[in-house]
């Protein structure tokens, strides 16, 4: 007796909105700024959705992006996952007059 052979089923895709932001990052595009980043933005990183974008936006500002793990905003494994991604931008000094 033979057995068909099936395939296996597709994988889902990634989400849209994550594959758009790693592949700014691989192809050398800015970088999402997580002290000025909106929550969408925020939630369009793998491993963030909408808990974790408020933390992030609750703990700003970050002197570093690091910051998130040592500030216990993300997990380590969710921070590996988005650091190539992120930035931690400081505002321009203002200029003494």
């Amino acid at each position: 007796m033979a057995l068909a052979q099936t395939k296996d089923a597709p994988k889902p895709a990634p989400k849209k909105a994550a594959v758009k932001a790693a592949d700014t990052a691989k192809k050398g595009g800015d970088l999402l700024d997580i002290n000025s980043a909106t929550a969408d933005q925020l939630k369009a990183l793998p491993g963030v959705a909408e808990v974790y974008s408020a933390k992030i936006i609750a703990g700003r500002p970050y002197d570093r992006k690091d910051q998130l793990v040592s500030k216990n905003i993300v997990p380590q494994a969710t921070y590996d996952k988005i650091k190539d991604l992120i930035i931690a931008k400081q505002p321009a000094a203002k200029k003494k007059k």
